[in-house]
This record gives structure tokens, sequence and C-alpha cells, in this order.
């Protein structure tokens, strides 16, 4: 019998071989990898605890290739389907099976066998079988569903050739089955493991080890092929392997015995003088005393901390519910950059376990471009090979000496890909990568396993539309299953919504009294914790003392009337940040506001800069407008920062002045929380009381007032009519006062309650909008639904159609993240830039030496300026992608296709569209007219 097949060479691998092979680095995985909470939520389902769950683990993973021992996967090597057939296996050969063999793939076929085992002759109840056997059939991806085991059911002579040699096909997979139960070590557990009902949670976590354990000894550098026979014996092979793999062990954090003050001091750089804030200490007592590991809502303003509480919490919790690793879910890959250089500098001020490796992960699809990332993976990198166990010791891995951290930090080389990519221990990453894990897909239980063994924290909670929010309710409640702890981190989070998490985590279909005072709390801050089979318990810690009044008043939408008042505010100086829903708005804003202040005191940032310069942009914001410690005195005399969305999430930036258009309440005071952020001297006379200007709006004294097309176009006219009425704002240029953080709670809940708000004389405009909404939320519900996981089923019921109708692999790529965004289709392009002379290169300005390097057309550009090219991606604007246009902007931008930057090595640059552009030009596309500058990004007109 074989297993394994050199295409490029006469090497092959029995299937005994494998099989071996498999079961021990299973039972290496279970040992050494696999953090402590995954082996009791496995091990407590089993009357022999940890010892039959390991056993369980090694024996599947040892049967898991028990399909291969029949015609339909035999057939398909001539020269060793011939040796089988001298030892009397006869079977057809693969033409003559034809397209029949299509419905025995082997790991189908194995759980067959299996079932088929284990009832005939261990006395199983046949509907016991399956619950087990379904970790064989789905250990390529994706479980069978029923029709697929009916047709196989039908076509039996894909599992054994009729005739005489029937019944030595049926002696060969009995005899390799029976060797199994005895080689390691079930023979006696079987009997008791029929009386058991595996959960769920239970089975996608045994097919993930499966999974993984056949990948590592599929691995061909770690476990050579060597024909019928090996010249190591077992230990010293499945040794060499272990050691050339270099697998990092999870994170085995200590309870911290000290206050939270002295955590914090240890964990994290403090500015000089910095006081622990109520919203911090609370967090982490909070995550000490739950009854269980559990969920944890804190809810406090922008600007408290919430981030250093998170990952205090989460080791906290960690440390008592043995999990191995960290997950922190971002909305954009811009604040998972951000949070990668923070989560690492956490990471570095961790004590080590003696020579701890702890595997970290930048999880978007440009992590690659993030240079932090890029730095440690090539520090980490080492060639995946098996070890000559009579070559003495590995030699040191690269960059293990230089790094001066408690525990060294690793981008595992096997960890990469957007399958393992989440196996690593520490991960940074867009809550795409979350989200995921309640879509269909291929592989789906590798995502549950590398979510199942680490603390979960979701920032900006608000931020996810009712699309989104249908997938992560659903993760929410595998989560739960699986006793993952959970931070989530809001400052303007909806009661509706909080209720709404809470119960998705605990499971509970009747959610009792606890649940609903979640669903009415107004405290703020408000912190909330979900422990399993427990009540919630809420508590609200004292307010930081920092915020006060902001005064927030009506402003025309008029630039000529924005500019005056501009000038009118910043006589005396001052920073002003002025927030618009449009790129074309902040472009048109941002040019008429050059034309009055000068093109030096006016700056732009926006989502359509190339991915070099948006990174520019925001370090620069940062250093001008940061915080005092970071901006010192290069904060400017007087400036306007005209900006898009991008500044309203996880920008530690402060300015003297807010104008903003309309938006939903909740994410209006998220740009709020930008308006002095840090405590400051110096502020300009008329700045140095909060003010912040609403926009946006044509007809403030109309009944009601209407937000500007592009506005309602982003978000909605019923959100923001509530909006508009919970401001009550005066019409007469007046201002009224808002109290932070004290009123952020009552805005938010009575913007996204279902109480009435507004005037009468708004009542039928405001039902009219509120009848769109629920159209657009239950068609939004709908669609979330074809590719959503469904809810667990009872212990006991197999994972058998688990995954029908799946959605195939999902990934970070645009097309993979529309599946769990409800995000309009785009395109995307990379800028280069056209010479004089007609030739390209990157962009002349990019920083860090990636600027005016050559990009020849007639051969694959060498791999510093490919990549240098790849760093400057640019998504084209929604109109752009058009149902009935973008099939023709797709087709003129292939007209700039390159054909040698498709070759196989041209990994940077094969398969994507490039768009060249010429300083002070612009390019014509599909009746578009673009044009590009490091100062305004990408401008698009209509080509006339």
């Amino acid at each position: 019998m074989w297993a394994k097949h050199d295409r490029d060479g006469d090497g092959w691998l029995p299937l005994w071989r494998h099989m071996e092979d498999s079961a021990a680095v299973a039972g290496l995985l279970w040992d050494f990898w696999l953090p402590a909470n995954v082996q009791r939520l496995i091990s407590e389902v089993f009357p022999g605890g940890e010892g039959d769950a390991r056993g369980l683990v090694t024996w599947l993973a040892g049967v898991h290739d028990i399909g291969k021992a029949t015609p339909a996967f035999a057939c398909q090597v001539d020269a060793l389907a011939d040796r089988m057939r001298a030892a009397g296996l006869q079977m057809p050969y693969r033409r003559e099976m034809g397209r029949d063999r299509r419905m025995a793939p082997h790991g189908l076929a194995g759980q067959l066998l299996l079932q088929e085992w284990l009832e005939e002759r261990c006395g199983w109840p046949g509907r016991v079988t399956a619950q087990f056997a379904v970790v064989v059939g789905g250990h390529h991806g994706v479980p069978p569903d029923h029709a697929q085991v009916g047709d196989l059911d039908a076509h039996p002579a894909l599992l054994r050739t009729p005739g005489p040699s029937r019944e030595v096909w049926a002696r060969v997979q009995e005899e390799l089955l029976e060797a199994c139960a005895d080689e390691f070590g079930v023979r006696e557990r079987l009997g008791v493991w029929r009386r058991v009902k595996l959960p769920q949670t239970v089975q996608v976590l045994l097919s993930a080890l499966v999974i993984v354990a056949d990948w590592i000894a599929s691995n061909a550098d770690l476990f050579p092929y060597a024909g019928g026979g090996q010249a190591l014996s077992d230990p010293d092979r499945v040794a060499a392997a272990w050691a050339g793999l270099g697998l990092p062990e999870p994170w085995r954090p200590q309870p911290f015995e000290g206050s939270v003050e002295e955590l914090f001091a240890a964990r994290f750089s403090l500015p000089a003088g910095a006081v622990l804030r109520p919203v911090q200490e609370a967090a982490v007592r909070m995550a000490r005393v739950m009854p269980e590991p559990g969920l944890l809502i804190v809810e406090a303003p922008m600007g408290e901390g919430k981030t250093e509480a998170a990952l205090a919490a989460a080791e906290v919790l960690a440390a008592r519910s043995g999990a191995g690793g960290v997950f922190f879910a971002l909305p954009t890959m811009a604040t998972s950059n951000a949070m990668f250089e923070r989560l690492v500098a956490w990471l570095d001020r961790l004590p080590a376990q003696g020579g701890e490796r702890l595997s970290v992960l930048l999880a978007h699809s440009k992590a690659a471009l993030n240079k932090e990332f890029a730095e440690l993976r090539a520090a980490s990198w080492q060639r995946i090979a098996a070890v000559d166990v009579d070559g003495g010791e590995q030699a040191p891995r690269p960059g293990r000496e230089e790094r001066a951290a408690p525990a060294e930090l690793v981008a595992h080389q096997w960890l990469g890909g957007r399958k393992k990519g989440m196996l690593s221990s520490f991960v940074a990453g867009t809550v795409d990568q979350m989200l995921f894990a309640g879509l269909k897909s291929r592989h789906l239980a590798l995502r549950h396993l590398a979510l199942a063994g680490k603390v979960v924290v979701i920032d900006e909670a608000h931020a996810y539309d009712t699309y989104m929010n249908c997938y992560l309710d659903r993760v929410l409640e595998w989560l739960g299953a699986y006793r993952v702890p959970v931070v989530v981190l809001s400052a303007t989070l909806p009661a509706r919504r909080r209720r709404e998490l809470a119960q998705a985590y605990a499971g509970a279909d009747d959610p009792g009294e606890g649940f609903e005072a979640v669903g009415v709390a107004q405290g703020y801050p408000l912190l909330t914790a979900v422990a399993p089979g427990h009540a919630p318990v809420m508590e609200r810690p004292a307010a930081s003392g920092r915020g006060g009044r902001v005064r927030v008043g009506a402003l025309a939408d008029d630039l000529a009337v924005l500019g005056d008042r501009l000038e009118r505010e910043l006589a005396s100086g001052g920073c002003a940040l002025v927030v618009r829903n449009t790129v074309d708005r902040v472009l048109e804003t941002a040019r008429v506001l050059r034309e009055r202040f000068g093109a030096e005191e006016v700056t732009v940032a926006h989502a359509r800069f190339i991915d070099v310069d948006r990174a520019a942009k925001d370090k620069a914001l940062l250093e001008r407008f940061g915080p005092p410690e970071k901006s010192g005195q290069r904060r400017p005399y007087r400036h306007v920062v005209v900006a898009s969305q991008v500044v309203e999430q996880s920008l530690d930036v402060d300015f003297d002045l807010l104008v903003t258009d309309l938006a939903p309440v909740d994410l209006l005071l998220q740009r709020v929380g930008r308006l002095h952020r840090h405590l400051r001297d110096g502020r300009p006379g008329r700045l140095r009381e909060p003010l912040c200007l609403v926009t946006g709006v044509t007809g403030w004294q109309e009944a009601p007032p209407q937000a500007v097309a592009g506005s309602r176009a982003v978000y909605g006219r019923y959100a923001l009519l509530r909006s508009l009425a919970v401001l009550d704002l005066p019409a007469d240029g007046g201002c009224r006062v808002v109290q932070l953080p004290h009123d952020i709670s009552p805005l938010v809940q009575q913007a996204y309650g279902d109480g009435p708000a507004g005037p009468q004389a708004w009542a039928e405009a405001m039902a009219r909008a509120r009848g769109e909404y629920d159209e657009v939320r239950a068609a939004k519900g709908q669609a979330a639904n074809t590719f959503r996981i469904a809810e667990q089923a009872r212990p006991g019921r197999s994972l058998v159609g688990w995954l029908a109708g799946n959605a195939g692999d999902a990934d970070d790529t645009r097309a993979g993240q529309a599946q769990v965004r409800d995000a309009p289709e785009s395109v995307e392009v990379i800028v280069v830039e056209e010479l004089d002379d007609g030739s390209l290169a990157t962009v002349s300005w990019a920083d860090e030496g990636r600027g005016g390097l050559a990009l020849p057309t007639e051969s694959v550009p060498v791999p510093q300026a490919a990549r240098a090219a790849a760093a400057c991606m640019l998504r084209l604007p929604a109109r752009m992608a058009k149902p009935y246009v973008i099939d023709r902007v797709i087709a003129e931008l292939e007209k700039f296709c390159i054909p040698s930057w498709q070759a196989k090595e041209s990994t940077w640059l094969s398969g994507e569209l490039i768009l060249p552009v010429r300083a002070g030009c612009q390019t014509p596309v599909a009746g578009f007219r673009l044009s590009y500058s490091p100062d305004n990004g990408l401008e698009v007109s209509y080509d006339r």
C-alpha cells in the first residue's frame, strides 16, 4: 500500500509509514504545542480524561488515510498500483474507473471504512460512529455531506474491487485498522468511547488537529520518501522531523501576583506621571474575579487606555483559562498595523519562561509590506527541512542572539499562509480573520482551533454593520461554547448591541433577567462580564476626570462659510480637523482652503492614497498632532487637516477645533474624541474650550434638515436623522453643550433606541426612513445567512453536512473580505510612475529607499523594486466598480499589462492591474480621468 508519491522521481511512501508518522506528530502536537484550554475542552468529554483525549487524537491521526487503501485511490500511479496487483489487490486502471472515482475521495472513503469497522468489529451502534469517523472524512478541509455519503454507499466497488480480490482488500483494510487500534493503545478504550457523545466543538478541534498532523507528516523535507523501507528507526525519524520543524510552543502565562498598578508598570512603557485610570483597574479586577474566564465588554471614552486594559485583562484571562495566545481584531489594515507594533512592544515586556519562543503574526492581505513584520519574519527564517540525526546539533536560528526580548518572537515560516497563519500564538489583524470563523469555507476547522486556543480582543465593536454583526454573533456563539475568553472594546456601544453580544456568547435561548438588565443599562463608563453558567455582572467604574464640556453647533454647508469660520477661530493660531464623509468632499474642501490659507497650512488625509503614502500620512499626523510626548515642538502654529473617516478610529491625534460632516451619533462622538484629546498647555485663547461644528446638512431650518447626498449614500437617512434628533442643535448659530464622558452613553442609547426622536414635524420623514432602514437590515441579514455556519447541534450529532454549500477557500483578499463584509466590489491597482522617456519606475517620492527604482518592461523587476511597487497599491473609487462599468475599467487597465511581469517568479506583480501616472498629467480609463499626487492622492473626474 502506498500513501505518497514523488511526481518528479521514483520516491514513494508506504501507507503504514505515513499513518505512523501522522500519529506520532499528533502526539507531539498534543504534548508540546496545543494550549492547555484546548486540551481541557477535549479531555473533559471522556471518562479517561486527558489520557483518553490524547489517545483518540493519535489514533484518529493514525487512521486518517485508511481511505487510501482502496482501488479508487491506489489506481492513480500505475507503477505502484502494479505492485499491489501483483500482491493480489486487483483494481481497474484509472481510465477504466472514469468519473466514478470522484465519488470516492480518500477522506470520505476512509470515513465509511472506519464506520464499518467500528460497527462490525467493535460493536458500536451505527448512529454513534459518524461523530468520530467524520474527522477522517473531513481531513482535507470539508466534512462530507449526506448526499456524498449516500453516493459512495451506492458504489461499493470504489472501496473494494468486486470478485475474488474483494476479500483481499477487506483483509488489508481490516489489518491496518486493527494494527492502529493496538499500536496507538486504544483497543481497550473503544468499548468505553462508544457511549460518549462528542459535542460539535470537540469534533471540530479533533478535525483541525488531524489536519495539522497530516500536513506536517506530509512534508517531504521533514519526512522524506524512501521507497518501501526507511533507514531511520521510528523515534529517530520523528525526532529529526520535529526538531527540523522547530514549532514554537504555546504561551503559558503565570498569574501576576502584584497589584494592577504594578502589572501596568511592568507591561507598558507609560509616560512619566501617568496614573492608572479607573476603567483600567476595573477591567483587570473583573478579569481576576469573574467566576470563570468569559466575555468582558469594556465601554469607556476615547483615549482612556482601553488597549492597555485589554492586554492586561487578556494576560489575566489567559493565565486563568490556559489560553496559549491572543488575537487582537481591528476594523482596518491601518489600525492592524498600528496595533501590531503595540502588541510586539507588550510581548517584549512579558516575562520569559526559560528560553520561550512565541510565534507572532500580522494578519491581513498586505502584511508582507509592513516593515516591522517583514523584518521579524526575515530574522526568524529557517529552512523547513529534516535534520540529519547523525549531524550533531542544529545551527542557531538567524536573529536569535540579536533580539533582546525576554521571550524570542518569531514569525514562523511554517505558520504562514492564509490557512495556517492564525495558528500563531499572537496575532494582530483585521476582524475579517475572526469573521471567517463563521463562514462556510474550506479548512474552517483550522480557524476554530486557532481561536479556541487564544484570548480574543475585539476593538471598535461599534464599527461593524448588520451584515458583519451576523457573522460576529455566530462566531461569538462558538467562542462561548469553546469557553474562549473574549474582551470587547468600544467607546460608543448601543445598549441593544451590548445585549446581543452578551447573549450570543452565553448561547442562552432564554436570556433571563440578567440579560434584560444588560440591554437597558445606561451607566458610563461601563464594564459587563459574562461568565459561562452565571448571570451577567455589570460595574460602572468612576470616570478618570478627563473630558469636560464640548460646545457643539451647526454650520452651513458652504465652503465660503467654512473658510470664514476657520479664519476667525484660528486667528490666534491653532490646529483644526475637518472631517468629510466622502473623498470628493475632502478634496473639494482642501482645494478651497488652500486658496485661502496656503498649501503649507492644509493637509489632506483619506483612504485614496497608495499604501506607502497612507502610512507616511498617518506617521506625519501622529508626529505633528499626536500626544505631547511624541509631537513636542513640531505641532504647527496654525494648520487644518481635511480628512475622511480614516481619522475616526485608533489614531491618537489631538486638535483644537473640529468641523465634521453629520454622521451617526456614535461615529460623530468618535470624531469628537480627537478634540482636546490630550492635556496640552498653550491652546489658543478662542479654542481653550473644545468646539465642534456640525456641517454637511442642507436646510437647518427645515423639518427635518437633510444630510448631503454623499452622507446619505454612506450611512443611510435613518441613522443620520436619529443623530440630528438627539443632537438637537440650535438652528440659529448657537451651540449646545455636550458633557464628556457623561453624555456619550445617553446620546448613543437615544439614537439607537426604538423610542421616538425629534419633533413631531419630523415624524413622517422619520417613519419613511425607518422603513427603508428595516428593509436594508433584513436584506443584509438574509444575505449573510447564505454562507454562515449553523448554530451548534446537540452533542453526538456529527459534522456531516456542516459545510454543505460552502463558499470555497476564505482569505483576506478583497474577494475574500466581500464574503464577510457587505462591501461593494472594488478594483485595486498598483501605481507606477511613467518617466519622460516612457520607461516605468516606482513612484519617485516614496520613502525608505523605495522611490525611483527602475521597473523594466522587458524582464521581471528585481525583488526590491517589485516589492516597492507592490507597496503602492491603490483602491479605485466605488463608482469605477459599478456593475455597468467595471468590466470596461478592468479591460482598459489590462492594456497596461506587462507580459514579462506575469512570470511565475514575479510574485509581487503577477496578476496585478497597473496604473501608470505622470506628474501633472491625467490617465484616461473607461470614461474617467485619473491623476495622482502625494499631496492629494487619487483625484477622479469624468472625461468630457
